[in-house]
């Protein structure tokens, strides 16, 4: 088996991956990562079949833009291929607004849907005489391992996440021969999940008691169902807003992938959704608007915050990792926004709460050494070789992208 990154070998960027097999060219993954400029992986040569571990874009971004020259089945489950869909009509709506190059059109992405084979947890699939099983990844709802087995085992995981959320089971390891892993996390650790939603719970009491409102916001796709499902533990009068909407919908359609259809729904239930110019301006009136983008760069976040950003006792409480030139980091490091090519001070109170969907640094060694593999490669991270001292017992690789590893 060779391997070759054409993205996202080491960085955390658009991640493809080739994988060539006896006779058989395979593709995991082809994504772009929507920077400002965007980032793409390498162009792919031809092959004969594809994966897609999840919707997040940079992991689904240019799947289009590969079926435009293979005509290729790719797996995936159900809610990846709706959200993936719902995301792609929106990258490309960007690109017009923004005037990056497009890289496809509207047919492409309609074709790309008719391309998905869809696969289930836990369901086997023959192809080529190599044996293919599908396990949850625990990243987000419908993301997935993908184990091959054939001459030996080889085990790709995407992102995964080991420990439990709200929304969605934790993964666990898998017996192989070969890992694929990623190393976002390498080096660093999360605070124990119950903590941080004590502490963000807790903000969001004082922002309230301080008479000020609360803007919490979120990435449309795991985190704005994650955030929902938090703010049920209190009685807060609470709207939600954004393309976590519809996201939100289509994982219900799709119970069997979440940990607990009905805790979503009632978190849904117990919070207002904006659905029209007049529910918007109520909901400026909540105690807690919840709202994208999680880096506050689009959506209706910037017009709530418009609102409230000279109010010292209301809150801005970000919910996942700020992107270096976003409008989040802004935040974070100096209390600032860009809104309508203006660089504007913020004077409510800005906090980072870590609800990441990804597993720490030690939860990461802990699943690889539970998969008991003889090789280990890690990819989509900038600090691999962390993980790789932890992991030394292993043959580990840490590839470059264009590099081909051969196992």
């Amino acid at each position: 088996m060779k391997l070759n990154f054409l993205g996202s070998a080491s960085s955390v960027g658009p991640l493809s991956l080739v994988i060539h097999y006896e006779d058989m060219s395979l593709i995991f993954d082809h994504g772009m990562l929507p920077a400002d400029p965007p980032e793409y992986p390498l162009r792919p040569p031809l092959v004969d079949m594809g994966f897609l571990s999840h919707s997040h874009l940079d992991h689904c971004g240019m799947i289009p833009s590969l079926l435009r020259q293979n005509d290729i089945p790719i797996l995936s489950t159900h809610p990846t291929v709706e959200v993936a869909e719902l995301l792609l009509y929106d990258s490309l709506k960007i690109a017009n607004i923004e005037g990056y190059p497009k890289h496809f059109e509207k047919i492409d992405i309609k074709n790309t849907k008719a391309a998905f084979d869809l696969v289930g947890y836990n369901s086997k699939r023959d192809i080529g005489g190599m044996e293919i099983e599908i396990h949850s990844a625990g990243h987000i709802p419908g993301s997935s391992m993908f184990e091959l087995k054939g001459n030996d085992t080889t085990l790709f995981t995407g992102d995964i996440n080991t420990k439990n959320a709200r929304l969605i089971w934790g993964t666990h390891p898998v017996e192989c021969d070969n890992l694929v892993m990623e190393s976002t996390y390498s080096g660093e650790n999360h605070e124990d999940r119950k903590e941080t939603e004590k502490r963000f719970l807790d903000k969001i009491d004082d922002s309230l008691k301080a008479g000020g409102q609360v803007i919490v916001p979120v990435f449309a796709v795991g985190r704005t169902q994650e955030i929902l499902m938090v703010l049920n533990d209190r009685d807060y009068n609470i709207w939600y807003d954004g393309m976590g909407r519809t996201v939100s919908r289509i994982y219900l359609n799709h119970g069997g992938f979440l940990r607990s259809p009905k805790a979503l729904k009632n978190a849904m239930n117990n919070a207002n959704e904006v659905r029209s110019p007049s529910t918007r301006e109520e909901a400026k009136d909540a105690e807690v608007i919840v709202t994208t983008s999680g880096m506050v760069e689009g959506g209706p976040v910037l017009e709530y915050m418009r609102d409230i950003r000279k109010d010292p006792n209301s809150s801005i409480l970000l919910t996942g990792y700020q992107v270096e030139g976003s409008n989040g980091r802004r935040l974070l490091d100096n209390g600032m926004i860009r809104d309508k090519g203006a660089t504007l001070p913020v004077k409510c109170d800005i906090e980072k709460y870590d609800f990441s969907a990804h597993a720490g640094h030690d939860d990461l060694v802990e699943f690889a050494k539970g998969c008991d593999p003889e090789n280990i490669i890690l990819c989509h991270g900038e600090k691999r070789e962390e993980l790789a001292d932890d992991l030394s017992e292993f043959e580990v690789y840490t590839p470059q992208e264009g590099e081909v590893v051969e196992l």
